[in-house]
């Protein structure tokens, strides 16, 4: 069965967009607006990595993703966190992220990081993908 990816983007285009290549490159989406809805399905599916936007309503990213780093069941599931401001990328990595993408990125780059963080080809460093 393929790999599970969980989108959260609040941006319906973008979240549209990064579904459509994902699944095209042979994952299964699910999606989410926020960090609340990504928080539910992530605990339902346990996902093998989640794509995150930083800024989002209700809640953001960074909350999101220090509320998976605290639970067991989800502590281990990579998370790329995605933001238009480079000032997050610290803030996402010291926060447990395995990766940090600045908008607009390219997909091939999103796809690198996803397969580096599920276990495929880890040809690049840890961190920051360009």
């Amino acid at each position: 069965m393929s790999k599970l990816i969980v989108v959260v983007e609040d941006d319906e285009a973008i979240r549209f967009a990064l579904m459509m290549r994902i699944c095209a490159a042979g994952y299964r989406v699910e999606t989410a607006v926020d960090g609340a809805e990504a928080l539910e399905i992530i605990q339902q599916h346990l996902p093998d990595l989640v794509v995150m936007d930083i800024r989002m309503p209700r809640v953001d990213g960074l909350t999101a993703l220090h509320i998976l780093a605290g639970d067991d069941a989800t502590r281990d599931i990579p998370v790329v966190m995605v933001s238009a401001s480079a000032e997050d990328q610290d803030s996402a990595l010291e926060a447990g992220a395995k990766y940090f993408l600045r908008k607009p990125f390219e997909t091939d780059s999103l796809l690198a990081a996803i397969e580096c963080a599920t276990g495929g080809v880890d040809s690049r460093k840890q961190g920051n993908i360009k």
